[in-house]
């Protein structure tokens, strides 16, 4: 499967909703999500962990590869279940990179999904995603996001090239100026 995606800093949240509201945008429901990143050879494999209104979800394997760039850009991924996770990768166990956290309210709009995210030791995020099928085309799916990044102009802020995972592991790597200073 492939969609068309494109992140962002989000300003305000509350402004966001209304915006996601005002053109049509359905509340899907708000969903903790625990991402565990592992490192492969090609592309990007994370374990996804959701609790959506109190329940568990099933855990889902996500197999992506996409260019790290601020514009919209393509993703081609796979949603793969524990049984064909442990086909294509073994039974032994892969080596654990890093360990993304989020609450992520999701809207929908038409063929696009409107994720705004609040990300543990990052802060606020809008990313949109609009599913390339047969009827929505890659070119479609780039004027959908288009209208969306349009739509919610004011309430955005630096586009991300990378994704959550490289965000924290940049964190992670820079020191504290505080640190060992004394005060």
């Amino acid at each position: 499967m492939r969609n068309v995606e494109f992140k962002a800093e989000l300003r305000d949240p509350q402004v966001a909703r209304a915006v996601a509201r005002s053109i049509g945008g359905k509340l899907v429901g708000t969903i903790e999500q625990t991402d565990t990143y592992y490192r492969v050879l090609t592309g990007r494999l994370k374990k996804r962990e959701a609790v959506v209104d109190g329940e568990a979800e099933p855990v889902e394997y996500i197999h992506y590869e996409r260019d790290n760039r601020t514009l919209p850009r393509i993703s081609s991924f796979q949603i793969l279940s524990e049984a064909e996770f442990r086909e294509r990768f073994g039974t032994l166990p892969l080596p654990e990179w890093l360990t993304v956290r989020k609450q992520r309210e999701v809207y929908l709009v038409g063929h696009a999904r409107i994720h705004l995210d609040r990300v543990e030791h990052l802060g606020s995020f809008i990313e949109f995603e609009a599913l390339v099928t047969r009827d929505h085309n890659v070119a479609r799916a780039h004027e959908t996001v288009a209208k969306l990044r349009a739509d919610f102009g004011p309430v955005m802020g630096e586009a991300l090239s990378g994704s959550y995972s490289d965000l924290l592991a940049q964190h992670a790597e820079t020191p504290d100026p505080l640190a060992g200073s004394g005060s």
